[in-house]
């Protein structure tokens, strides 16, 4: 009998050990080079819902705004972020053990760092700050809109 593996909500098991990869550094690098950073297939299915779910205008992948929120509704000053798991790290600390080599590290640590500061940032100047995790998304996606259309009435 094997070892029993711990799993998350998610099922994903953060307790195994890190894999030596099965690509070379070049394809490794071609693959991670494709990767969107907007316009992502869990961002167009989550707009397009909010977009059946309200008549109130607003505007995605704003780039004026500091942090360059995904939506935001301008009159209501709510900006909402569209975080992916794996480049916001959720549970980070969790997983950082399996990334490959520091620079990986570094690029998630600076990730969530900068998305903090933002985030404060953004609520000292009156701006409603919502972030959405992917996993949430995925699972729920009404909930998820529900919650940003409560924000904004």
């Amino acid at each position: 009998m094997g070892k029993k593996r711990i799993r998350n909500s998610l099922g994903r098991n953060f307790k195994r050990e890190r894999r030596v990869d099965s690509l070379s550094d070049k394809a490794r690098s071609k693959l991670m080079s494709r990767i969107r950073s907007k316009k992502t297939l869990f961002e167009r299915d989550f707009i397009k819902a909010l977009k059946k779910r309200t008549s109130l205008k607003f505007f995605t992948n704003v780039t004026v705004i500091k942090g360059k929120p995904d939506i935001v509704f301008r009159k209501q000053k709510v900006c909402v972020f569209l975080d992916s798991d794996f480049w916001h790290g959720w549970q980070y600390p969790r997983w950082k053990h399996l990334l490959r080599d520091n620079f990986w590290r570094e690029k998630i640590r600076k990730n969530r760092e900068r998305d903090k500061n933002i985030t404060s940032y953004l609520r000292k100047h009156g701006w409603i700050v919502i972030r959405v995790w992917e996993h949430l998304i995925k699972s729920n996606k009404v909930s998820q809109v529900e919650k940003i259309f409560r924000s904004v009435m």
